[in-house]
């Protein structure tokens, strides 16, 4: 199953990103401890395209719990970088 997550960046996130951006870096080697496995994902951008305002991703895992525990390991998450998280069931058509 794929599901997608969609995380946007809390008002402060700018400096805390830059601070942990190499533990979620690593974090994200663990996907396979998870159970989990990216098929996608990367930054959201600001409309001039010079700043993160968050973060997309899509994952394929057995079920929504794998993916939950996941990225609530995720250094981003742990140290507030995300302001709000969303993740759903996603259903691949095309591409």
């Amino acid at each position: 199953m794929l599901f997608a997550v969609h995380a946007l960046d809390a008002a402060n996130a700018p400096a805390i990103r830059e601070k942990v951006h190499h533990e979620h870096i690593a974090h994200l080697k663990t996907q396979a401890d998870f159970g989990v496995t990216m098929v996608m994902g990367g930054p959201l951008l600001s409309d001039d395209g010079k700043g993160s305002v968050g973060s997309l991703m899509v994952y394929e895992a057995n079920d929504r719990a794998s993916v939950e525990k996941f990225n609530r390991a995720d250094p981003f998450y742990k140290n507030g970088v995300w302001a709000k998280v969303e993740i759903q069931r996603f259903d691949k058509k095309t591409g």
